[in-house]
C-alpha cells in the first residue's frame, strides 16, 4: 500500500491519519468506528457539560470543592455511553446510511460488521458504563437510567420530526444534569437553567453540522433543523447560541458566582460568534470544522467555572 492510498474501511468523515486507522489492529477497527473513536469530538462534546455541573455545583458549595474523581469517571463514562450510543444509532440507521455520501463508508452499510455484532459491541459498552455509573449516588444513577429513553428514541426522530437536533440536545446534554446530581443528590434550578442552555447550544452546532448533509437528507426524506431552517440557519442559530449563553450566566449567578465566570466565558462566546459569522455550507470542511470548533467551547466554559469557583 502506498502512502497515498486510503485505508481500506476508512470512514469518510473522520480525520485522516487518526489513531485508529494507524494504530489499532485490523480486528479492532470496525468496532472503534462504530463507537467514533477515531472521531473523539462527540464523547468530548458529551462530558464538556459534566465538567461544567461539577464546576456549578463546585462555586455553589465551595467548602466541597471540585470533584477530580468524578470528572475522571464521567470522561470514562462518556466514552463508552457515546461509543455505545452511535452502535446503536448505526444499527437503526444502516439502511440510511448506505445512501448518503458521509456515511456510507460506515461499518455496518460497508459490511465491516454485521447488525448482529454491532448489536453484542454496544451491549458490552453499555456493561462496562453501568459499572462507572453504579459508582455514584442512587438519585444520579436513577437519572441516568431515565437518559436511557432520550438516547433509544433520538435515531428514529429524524424520520419523524424536522427536531431531531432538540432530541439530540435533550440526550446529549445530560451531563449538565448528572454532574450537579452526583455531589448533591438533587437538583435545582441552576443545573436546570444550565442543561436548558446546553441544549440550545446542541441544537445550534448540530444544525451547522447537519448542513453537510442537506442535499442528501433532501433525496431521502430525513428531516433535520439545517432543512427547516434553510436559508435562516445564520440568524436562528445565532438566537440559539445567545439564548445558550444567557441561560449558562444565568445558572452561575442564581447560586452566588458572578464576575470571574461572566468575563472568562466570553471567550467562549466569541467562538461561537465566529461559527455563526463564518459558516458557509458551499466551502467544503466549513461547515465541519465549525462543529469541531465546540471542543474550545467546552474547554473554555470548563475553565470559567473552575476560575470562578477558584475566585
Amino acid at each position: 500500500m502506498t502512502e497515498n492510498t486510503p485505508n481500506p474501511g476508512t470512514v469518510a468523515d473522520a480525520q485522516s491519519g487518526n489513531w485508529v486507522d494507524r494504530l489499532a489492529p485490523d480486528w479492532l477497527k470496525p468496532y472503534a468506528r462504530l463507537a467514533r473513536w477515531d472521531r473523539p469530538i462527540g464523547f468530548w462534546l458529551l462530558y464538556w457539560p459534566c465538567v461544567w455541573s461539577l464546576g456549578l455545583a463546585a462555586i455553589a458549595q465551595p467548602e466541597v470543592g471540585f470533584s477530580w474523581w468524578a470528572a475522571i469517571l464521567m470522561l470514562a463514562g462518556a466514552i463508552l455511553m457515546r461509543g455505545a450510543g452511535c452502535t446503536f444509532n448505526d444499527i437503526v440507521d444502516r439502511d440510511i446510511d448506505n445512501k448518503v455520501a458521509r456515511t456510507r463508508s460506515r461499518p455496518i452499510p460497508s459490511g465491516q460488521v454485521t447488525a448482529r455484532e454491532a448489536l453484542y459491541f454496544m451491549i458490552a459498552q453499555a456493561l462496562l458504563a453501568s459499572v462507572i455509573l453504579f459508582q455514584f449516588n442512587r438519585f444520579t444513577v436513577w437519572a441516568c437510567v431515565a437518559s436511557l429513553v432520550l438516547v433509544a428514541i433520538y435515531p428514529f426522530m429524524k424520520r419523524i420530526t424536522w427536531w431531531p437536533q432538540a432530541f439530540l440536545g435533550l440526550a446529549f446534554s445530560y451531563g449538565a444534569l448528572v454532574g450537579w446530581s452526583s455531589q448533591t443528590g438533587s437538583l435545582n434550578w441552576a443545573p436546570i437553567l444550565l442543561y436548558a442552555g446546553t441544549i440550545l447550544w446542541v441544537i445550534g452546532y448540530d444544525t451547522l453540522y447537519a448542513l453537510q448533509d442537506i442535499e442528501d437528507d433532501a433525496l431521502i426524506g430525513v428531516k433535520s433543523t439545517a432543512r427547516l431552517f434553510g436559508d435562516y440557519v445564520r440568524p436562528v442559530v445565532a438566537v440559539l447560541y445567545v439564548a445558550a449563553f444567557l441561560l449558562w450566566t444565568s445558572a452561575v449567578l442564581l447560586i452566588g458566582g458572578g464576575i470571574v465566570f461572566a468575563a472568562l466565558s466570553l471567550v467562549a462566546a466569541g467562538l461561537l460568534a465566529w461559527q455563526v459569522w463564518t459558516i458557509d455550507p458551499t466551502q467544503p470542511e466549513n461547515p465541519k470544522n465549525r462543529f469541531y470548533s465546540n471542543h474550545y467551547v467546552g474547554i473554555a466554559l470548563s475553565l470559567a467555572f473552575l476560575a470562578d469557583w477558584v475566585w
